[in-house]
């Protein structure tokens, strides 16, 4: 790849889809090739990104605002992108980012009922054009996801929410889906870990073609 080459992948969807475990799955396709890649994560990322998370899952603040929690994404997201992301996008480094504004949309839209235009205002303020080159959506349905959260013990903030918050979560992601299906590759994570990673290796092959033409 040239030093010019970077590319932004993230990967979203509801919890219990996987993510750690197929970002890991895509970074050894992306080492395999000798591509330069960072991974990275949203809330987070940064020193004061990790700071802003723990405020955000922690039980601390349950009566935070869904406008306050909205805010605080797009802040940390704000010193995400100067610091880390378009730094070594740059530098011609590959990031994969575990979430980005598609779940923001997901999260605060569907989940909080916060209404699309006022977070495309943040969206457009905090990184205009810059969008992933590809998204990865692991969707499972919400009674699986939840299955594996529970599996794992002790819940975040968000973790915690009913399972009506995570039906609306996945709704507006499957929607995000159907407006940008250039961008955004659905994977059922339903499936046995073995053939997720086949169906991420392909479509990432794909991608892989594409920018070598």
């Amino acid at each position: 790849m040239t030093a010019n080459a970077g590319k932004f992948i993230t990967v979203e969807g509801i919890e219990g889809v996987g993510k750690s475990t197929n970002i890991n799955a895509i970074r050894r396709v992306l080492d395999g090739r000798n591509i330069n890649c960072i991974v990275t994560r949203e809330p987070g990322g940064t020193d004061l990104g990790e700071d802003i998370r723990s405020l955000l899952l922690g039980h601390k603040h349950q009566a935070m605002s869904s406008d306050c929690e909205l805010l605080l994404m797009f802040a940390s997201r704000a010193q995400h992108l100067a610091q880390v992301i378009t730094p070594a996008l740059k530098r011609g480094q590959w990031v994969i980012c575990d979430r980005f504004t598609d779940a923001t949309y997901a999260y605060q839209g569907g989940g909080r009922g916060i209404d699309d235009k006022h977070i495309a205002l943040l969206e457009d303020w905090v990184h205009g054009n810059k969008q992933p080159d590809l998204t990865f959506l692991l969707d499972t349905d919400v009674a699986t996801g939840m299955a594996r959260v529970h599996k794992r013990g002790a819940t975040d903030r968000f973790e915690s929410e009913t399972i009506a918050f995570f039906e609306r979560v996945r709704s507006k992601y499957l929607a995000r889906a159907k407006q940008h299906p250039s961008r955004i590759a659905i994977i059922d994570a339903g499936r046995p870990l073995s053939e997720v990673e086949v169906s991420i290796r392909e479509r990432l092959n794909l991608f892989l073609e594409h920018c070598q033409q």
